[in-house]
């Protein structure tokens, strides 16, 4: 998927959008996606200045937004303006790296459980092949 693609999956706009490609998916199961991480970024100004690391939060958000295109490929939904994805969980959140700016996170989601529109996954977040992120997130699929 390419960024007009997931464009079509995700409600998130710069800055709040965390995904540029998807390199490989497999519906129902896992996906793998990039986030080039730049200068450019509009937090590192303020997260820390002189000593620039992505905020884990944006992380694990990144990491949210990746498994919510998984679930709508897995669903064969394409999300409307009514949709949207909530998380209902975030457990046993590990910070193993700093991510800095020329960095490129690496995100492999998996799907553990999914009932009707509420999916656990397992996601990991490496920078050439370290971890830098792992979690657990639980998110809910919602109609406005």
């Amino acid at each position: 998927m390419d960024i007009n693609e997931i464009l079509q999956y995700l409600p998130h706009r710069y800055p709040f959008l965390l995904v540029d490609r998807v390199l490989q998916i497999e519906e129902g199961k896992r996906i793998l996606a990039v986030k080039n991480v730049t200068i450019n970024e509009p937090f590192f100004p303020g997260h820390f200045p002189g000593h620039p690391v992505m905020p884990g939060v944006l992380i694990v958000e990144a990491m949210a937004q990746v498994a919510a295109l998984l679930s709508f490929k897995t669903m064969g939904v394409v999300p409307d303006e009514n949709s949207v994805v909530l998380f209902a969980g975030i457990d046993n959140v590990r910070f193993k790296r700093q991510v800095v700016p020329g960095d490129q996170l690496v995100f492999d989601v998996e799907i553990l459980q999914g009932k009707r529109n509420i999916y656990k996954y397992k996601g990991v977040a490496r920078v050439n092949d370290q971890i830098a992120t792992e979690a657990e997130l639980m998110c809910a699929l919602k109609a406005k």
